[in-house]
C-alpha cells in the first residue's frame, strides 16, 4: 500500500478491471451521466496500476483529510464569504457586508440564513458567549428597499418560469433561436439555485445563451470585482446544493511540510512565484507549459499519446535530470521521449502537494454528480472552476486546452473523450491524503463519477470558464450601493466644511450640476459615444451609436484610423470602465448600445490585453 495516495481497494494481484473475469460485481453506472464504455474503464484501472507501480509516492507523508467539527465550517464559510460580521461583531468589512446582503437572492440568502442559524445552535450547545444575530434581523428589510423588493419580486415571479425553461428574454418559440434549440441554452441571467427550484430535466447537450451585453470570461474582470464574483459564487454553490438538498462537508486545510524549490512536488503558488522572477505574468508553471510544447511538437497523431506509459525508471531519471537542468535551459529536450513526457505531466499534477481542485472544494467536486440534473451539474461545475484560486483555475484551464487538442486528433491517435477523460481522472482525483475504506463496488462507481467529472470539465470549458451574469449583475448593484455610500458621505463633509455657505447657494448649485449631467447622457444617447485609447497616445475616437454598433466594430474603427500601430488585432480589447463596473475586457460580440443601457456612465477605452 503506498503511503499518501489514494489507493484502490484489491485483495491479491493487480487491480482487477470490469470484465476482467475476477468474478467480482461491474461497476454500476451513475444514472445522471452519458454511460463510459466498460472496455474504455479498463483504461482507467490501467492507469490505476501505473501509479501505483511507479513509486512516486513511496516517500510521501501518509496525511488524512478531515472534515471540519461542526461549527467551523460554518464559520469558516461565513468568512469565505465576507459575512464575518454575522458572528464576530470586531470583524472588519460590516458596511461590505450589508451591501453584500442586499444583492442576494432567495435561495442565496436562505443559504446563509441556514449556516448562521446553525453556528448559533453550535454556540448554544458549547456554552460559549456569542453575538450571532437573529437571521431575521439579518434580512430584514429597509423601509426604502422593501416596496421595490417586493416590485421586483413580482416581476420576476412572472418571466422567471420562462427564463428558466430556456423560452425567456424573447426567446419564444417563434422566435429566433427558440424551440427546441433554444431548450439547449444554460441560463446565465438567473441564479442557478433559483432555477432549480422549478428545472426540468430532458436536456442532451448545452450551450450558453446569448446575451447583448456580451460573454464575461474569467480574467475580463479587475481583480477587485473578481473578489467580489468569488464571495458571491460561494453563497450561490452553497445555495444550489442547498436547494437539492445535498450536504458538502468541505476539508480542514492541509498542513503539510512542502517543497521551497523545485519543479515537482512544489505548490502551485510557490512556482509560480519562482516562474514569474524568470518569466513576468507567467500563470501557468513554466514546466507543464514545456512539457505540453514538447508532446505536441512530438505530433499529437501518436496512437495513445496520453494512455502508453513511458518507461517507470526511465520518466524517474529524466524527471531528476529537469530538477537540476530545467531553468538553466540546459535540459536535452531533443532525447525526451514523447510517451515520457505525457508520463511527466501526469506525475506533475499527481505530485502536487495540494491537489488541484484544492482540499477546501474536492469533495464539493465530487458532490457534483449527485445532483440531480446534468444541467444544475454544469452549472455547479461552473460555480466550482470559479471558486477555485487563480493558480488552479489557470493550470486546469491550460489542461483542459491541451486534452481538447489531443481530442481533435482522436481519428488518428484513438484518444477520444472518454479516453482522455478515463485516463486523467486518477491523476487529477487521487490526490495526497485522500483514501478512504469504502467497498469494490463503491470504487468502481467512483471511477465512472471522477471520469465523468473530467469529461464535462473538457467538454464544456467554454462554459465553465465564463462568470454567469446573474453573479455580475450582482456586482454591478454592489458597487452602485458603495457608490451612493461614498457619495452621501462626500456629501456630509462637504456641508461639514461649507457650513457657511447660503442654503439656496448650495441648492442652485446642485441643481445646474444635475441638469449637466443629464444633458451629458442625452448627448451620448442621441448618437455617438466616445472612445478613447492612451495607450496609444490617441485622446479620442468618436463612434456613430447605432442599434448594432458591437466592440468589434469600434476595433475596426480604430484600427482603421491607426494604421501605424505594430499591434494585432487579437491583442486589443474594449474595455467598459466606471459607472458600476471598475474594469471588464468587452466580449467582440458584446452590442454597446445594449450595455450603454445597463451601465450609463461607462467609459470606452481600448487596450492591448496578455493572452
Amino acid at each position: 500500500r503506498k503511503t499518501g495516495q489514494y489507493n484502490v481497494q484489491r485483495s491479491k494481484g493487480p487491480v482487477a478491471a470490469p470484465g476482467s473475469g475476477s468474478g467480482k460485481a461491474p461497476y454500476q453506472r451513475c444514472s445522471s451521466q452519458d454511460s463510459l464504455d466498460e472496455q474504455v474503464m479498463v483504461d482507467y484501472f490501467k492507469e490505476v496500476e501505473i501509479i501505483q507501480r511507479s513509486g512516486d509516492a513511496e516517500t510521501q507523508e501518509d496525511v488524512q483529510l478531515k472534515v471540519a467539527d461542526e461549527g467551523e465550517q460554518e464559520e469558516a464559510w461565513l468568512m469565505e464569504a465576507g459575512l464575518a460580521t454575522l458572528f464576530d461583531e470586531s470583524a472588519s468589512g460590516g458596511e461590505d457586508s450589508i451591501v453584500l446582503l442586499s444583492t442576494l437572492t432567495r435561495t442565496q440568502a436562505a443559504a446563509v440564513e441556514r449556516r448562521v442559524e446553525t453556528l448559533k445552535q453550535t454556540l448554544r450547545k458549547r456554552n460559549k458567549p456569542y453575538s450571532v444575530p437573529d437571521v431575521r434581523e439579518i434580512f430584514k428589510p429597509s423601509p426604502d428597499s422593501q416596496s421595490k423588493d417586493e416590485a421586483e419580486s413580482t416581476e420576476r415571479s412572472g418571466s422567471r418560469k420562462l427564463e428558466v425553461e430556456g423560452l425567456g428574454n424573447g426567446a419564444g418559440p417563434d422566435a429566433p433561436g427558440g424551440g427546441a434549440d433554444a431548450e439547449t441554452d444554460i441560463n446565465l441571467e438567473v441564479s442557478f439555485s433559483e432555477q432549480a427550484l422549478i428545472y426540468k430535466e430532458g436536456l442532451k447537450d448545452f450551450r450558453v445563451s446569448q446575451d447583448k451585453t456580451g460573454q464575461t470570461k474569467v480574467g475580463d474582470l479587475s481583480a477587485e470585482d473578481m473578489k467580489k464574483v468569488r464571495r458571491l459564487v460561494l453563497i450561490e454553490m452553497s445555495a444550489l446544493f442547498d436547494t437539492c438538498g445535498i450536504e458538502v462537508k468541505a476539508h480542514k486545510a492541509l498542513r503539510v511540510k512542502v517543497r521551497e524549490s523545485g519543479l515537482f512536488g512544489v505548490p502551485l503558488s510557490t512556482l509560480l512565484d519562482q516562474d514569474q522572477r524568470r518569466m513576468p505574468g507567467a500563470k501557468v508553471p513554466l514546466i507543464l507549459q514545456r512539457l505540453i510544447s514538447h508532446i505536441e511538437e512530438q505530433g499529437l497523431d501518436t496512437e495513445g499519446v496520453l494512455r502508453i506509459p513511458g518507461a517507470a525508471t526511465r520518466v524517474k531519471a529524466v524527471c531528476h535530470e529537469l530538477e537540476h537542468k530545467f531553468y538553466e535551459g540546459m535540459f536535452p529536450w531533443e532525447s525526451l521521449k514523447q510517451h515520457d513526457a505525457a508520463s511527466l505531466l501526469k506525475l506533475f499534477i499527481r505530485e502536487l502537494p495540494y491537489p488541484l481542485l484544492t482540499v477546501e472544494y474536492f469533495n464539493a467536486f465530487i458532490s457534483v454528480l449527485k445532483l440531480p440534473t446534468k444541467k444544475q451539474q454544469l452549472q455547479a461545475l461552473n460555480l466550482l472552476v470559479l471558486l477555485l484560486p487563480e493558480p488552479n483555475r489557470d493550470t486546469l484551464k491550460a489542461l483542459m486546452e491541451f486534452f481538447q487538442r489531443v481530442i481533435d486528433r482522436k481519428d488518428r491517435n484513438k484518444m477520444t473523450l472518454n479516453n482522455v477523460a478515463v485516463v486523467m481522472a486518477p491523476n487529477i482525483f487521487m490526490c495526497k491524503g485522500f483514501r478512504s475504506k469504502i467497498s469494490e463496488q463503491q470504487e468502481f462507481a467512483m471511477a465512472t463519477g471522477t471520469a465523468n467529472i473530467v469529461r464535462l470539465l473538457i467538454r464544456y470549458q467554454n462554459l465553465l470558464w465564463t462568470i454567469p451574469k446573474f453573479i455580475l449583475n450582482q456586482v454591478r448593484k454592489h458597487n452602485m450601493e458603495n457608490q451612493r455610500k461614498m457619495n452621501r458621505d462626500r456629501a456630509v463633509k462637504k456641508l461639514l466644511k461649507k457650513m457657511a455657505y447660503d442654503r439656496e447657494r448650495a441648492s442652485d448649485k446642485q441643481e445646474k450640476n444635475t441638469e449637466l449631467s443629464e444633458s451629458e447622457f442625452e448627448n451620448a444617447d442621441g448618437g455617438f459615444i466616445r472612445v478613447q485609447a492612451p495607450q496609444f497616445s490617441m485622446v479620442s475616437m468618436a463612434v456613430q451609436l447605432t442599434e448594432d454598433l458591437k466592440a468589434s466594430d469600434v476595433l475596426t474603427r480604430f484600427l482603421s484610423q491607426e494604421r501605424s500601430l505594430s499591434v494585432k488585432r487579437e491583442d486589443l480589447c474594449l474595455y467598459e470602465m466606471g459607472g458600476n463596473i471598475k474594469e471588464r475586457c468587452l466580449d467582440e460580440e458584446t452590442y454597446i448600445k445594449a450595455l450603454l443601457e445597463l451601465n450609463p456612465s461607462a467609459e470606452w477605452v481600448i487596450k492591448s490585453v496578455q493572452h
